[in-house]
């Protein structure tokens, strides 16, 4: 949440929930909302973060965040799904990679 607010997003939701599936954070900068899935990795070994979403995870994120724009959505509001991937060097120290736009959905009102 930091880095996003760092770069200017307003964070609107943290863990915004639809039965057992959830949305990581759902951030606004103006009109743009963005769903965001972030994924933590300590080491390579399982492959990168952004492997990691699957196309069955795009699908169930998407169905969460249907329900979010229905909710709390705006008329002028675009929509687009990010992933942001951290990387834990220890020491405290991380690396963030932000991934804008990471997969895209057709999108239905029904």
């Amino acid at each position: 949440m930091a880095y996003l607010t760092a770069c200017g997003w307003d964070i609107e939701a943290h863990r915004f929930r639809l039965g057992h599936h959830d949305i990581d954070l759902v951030a606004r900068r103006g009109d743009l909302v963005a769903f965001v899935e972030v994924k933590t990795r300590h080491s390579g070994v399982c492959g990168v973060a952004l492997e990691s979403v699957s196309g069955l995870k795009q699908r169930l994120i998407s169905r969460v965040a249907l329900l979010w724009r229905l909710r709390h959505g705006r008329p002028s509001d675009e929509y687009r799904f990010d992933v942001v991937a951290v990387r834990d060097l220890g020491s405290g120290r991380c690396e963030v990679e932000h991934v804008a736009d990471a997969w895209r959905m057709e999108w239905s009102a029904c």
